[in-house]
């Protein structure tokens, strides 16, 4: 017979997934999602964006979970304010409901609050800034809490914490850092639990993407972005990656650590969707953490 890990192998080779991606509407949500879009894996796509006109940018879920549908997946948009534990309970009872597993959880729905990324210090700029510490950390952990009896299974499952290396720099101030800083930490306390059950869990650094606001960014000041534009990352290209280290037989290896996404394209040989390798911002933003490996229950 089977064990769960390579029953959840087996699975996650033969592309029959079920995956979730928060924060799906647009940006990286979405190229995420899109990425994982392949014949035989259903991916639940949730956000507040269910119209055009709700917001000023472009995007819905239902624009999503369409274009998940035409790469030859399954999309499914679920309207979901990740604020709401109640709202998020539901979406991964509809999942147990539905398929009675979860093989991929991406937590990627976080609160962009105006004026994030003027300049001057933290007490000139609203307490609003805040609301990074609701959606976005504390969304992580709610969402994985309400999902890990469904991780937990059959085995053989992935969790990832989208963050950035603003997790260790100075990056947009003290409320944008310690939340991405906590949701490093928060994947390797969860590595902990989830270790018996075959489920690995990881924090992934994204490089500057091409996203809605930023590729607006580029364009009204290219003198500013010239030479960051060249080597920014697709909205796929993180996608691209969690693809593979959900495929990876040996992922576990990895569970518990803060990855970048440009150095693990490396190791599995993956490319942005133009072809380019794009490099780890590294050298110049500084290393992930490392964490203790000491546990007290």
């Amino acid at each position: 017979m089977a064990n769960a890990s390579d029953t959840g192998y087996h699975r996650q080779m033969s592309n029959e997934r079920i995956v979730v991606v928060t924060g799906a509407s647009r940006g990286a949500g979405k190229g995420i999602a899109l990425a994982l879009a392949q014949p035989g894996t259903t991916v639940y796509v949730t956000g507040r964006t269910t119209a055009a006109g709700q917001t000023s940018l472009p995007g819905t879920i239902t624009q999503t979970a369409a274009e998940i549908d035409e790469r030859g997946g399954t999309g499914i948009a679920v309207a979901v304010d990740h604020d709401d534990d109640t709202r998020v309970q539901a979406l991964f009872d509809r999942i147990g409901n539905d398929h009675g597993r979860l093989d991929v959880l991406v937590n990627n729905a976080i609160a962009l609050p105006a004026g994030l990324t003027d300049k001057g210090p933290f007490w000139t700029k609203g307490l609003d800034l805040l609301s990074l510490h609701g959606v976005g950390l504390r969304s992580t952990y709610v969402a994985t809490y309400y999902a890990a009896p469904l991780l937990t299974e059959s085995g053989g499952g992935l969790v990832v914490n989208t963050s950035s290396f603003g997790g260790t720099c100075y990056m947009h101030g003290p409320a944008y850092g310690s939340g991405k800083a906590a949701v490093d930490k928060m994947a390797h306390d969860m590595a902990v639990d989830f270790k018996p059950f075959d489920v690995a869990v990881v924090s992934l650094w994204m490089g500057l993407l091409k996203t809605e606001v930023n590729m607006a960014a580029f364009s009204a000041r290219p003198d500013l972005y010239d030479g960051l534009v060249a080597t920014a990352e697709s909205v796929e290209f993180p996608g691209r990656v969690i693809d593979a280290l959900s495929r990876d037989r040996d992922r576990m290896k990895y569970s518990g650590r803060v990855l970048v996404a440009a150095e693990l394209a490396q190791e599995y040989g993956i490319t942005d969707v133009d072809g380019s390798t794009p490099p780890s911002h590294r050298p110049f933003l500084g290393d992930p953490p490392e964490f203790s490996s000491a546990v007290i229950d």
